[in-house]
């Protein structure tokens, strides 16, 4: 039976034809693969499979994945990234509850932003959830006041104010969030005149989800990003106390949300 493999463009120019030729083939393919988003078994003589290679500062890494879960395409990541994510194949060492990332630099508004991931329960469903904090004010790009436009700005996005977590926000098209071997790499956003998407968050280490929250991910095919003001959601060690937050924060008119697409879906 032929593969049924994916290779795009992007990925065909950096393996070279001849690799590629051999991927479809079936030459170099593995039958079976567990798929590098959401970390469930494949087989690419039964499904549609994308490639997707990794490419870090010395070494590049060729995985697979659902079609479904991402489209075959090629993921920059730094050399440190790459082998954690290598390892993240063998072994899962997701941990229960809610998981944090280390705050990072962002652009265009250099803000330092702390994320949140965790299962967020809306008209009796869990559903994958990032939740944004900045650590301190941020002011709008080419301004020197002191005022926190953090809000604004992503209501200028598409982001839409939320005062009761009742229903599930509205999908932000244009945005999208990139997971990939099984952990949490960016938050894509549009780029500039129809340009490729570009990194709005990206991890510097890639963060470790729960298998649980894969799980849902790989159900919902999308992810609830909630975003708050410094000081409205706090470091929560317990999926329990995010959520209260969360509610407290939209009651408080301090919260603004959107649903994100998986990258390339």
């Amino acid at each position: 039976m032929p593969r049924m493999l994916d290779v795009s463009d992007d990925v065909r120019a950096e393996i070279g034809d001849e690799e590629a030729d051999r991927l479809l083939a079936g030459e170099s393919a593995p039958g079976s693969y567990d798929c590098t988003s959401c970390r469930t078994p494949g087989d690419c003589e039964q499904e549609r499979t994308s490639t997707v290679l990794f490419i870090g500062d010395e070494t590049a890494v060729l995985a697979f994945a659902h079609a479904g879960c991402l489209p075959s395409q090629v993921v920059k990541v730094t050399e440190e990234q790459l082998q954690g994510a290598v390892k993240s194949i063998n072994a899962d060492t997701a941990r229960p509850g809610p998981e944090q990332a280390a705050p990072e630099k962002v652009a265009p508004e250099q803000a330092v932003l702390g994320v949140t991931s965790g299962l967020i329960l809306i008209a009796g469903e869990l559903h994958p959830a990032l939740v944004v904090e900045p650590t301190g004010p941020i002011a709008r790009p080419g301004t020197s006041g002191v005022g926190d436009d953090f809000l604004p700005l992503l209501i200028e996005q598409g982001f839409m104010p939320v005062t009761k977590l009742s229903t599930t926000p509205a999908v932000l098209h244009g945005w999208s969030v990139l997971l990939a071997m099984g952990q949490l790499h960016a938050v894509l956003q549009p780029g500039t005149n129809g340009g490729r998407p570009v990194a709005w968050w990206q991890a510097h280490q890639p963060l470790q989800v729960t298998e649980g929250w894969r799980t849902a991910v790989n159900k919902h095919q999308q992810v609830l990003m909630f975003a708050a003001p410094v000081g409205s959601i706090g470091r929560q060690p317990r999926e329990d106390l995010l959520r209260d937050a969360l509610d407290k924060a939209a009651a408080n008119g301090q919260l603004v949300a959107a649903a994100l697409p998986l990258a390339g879906t």
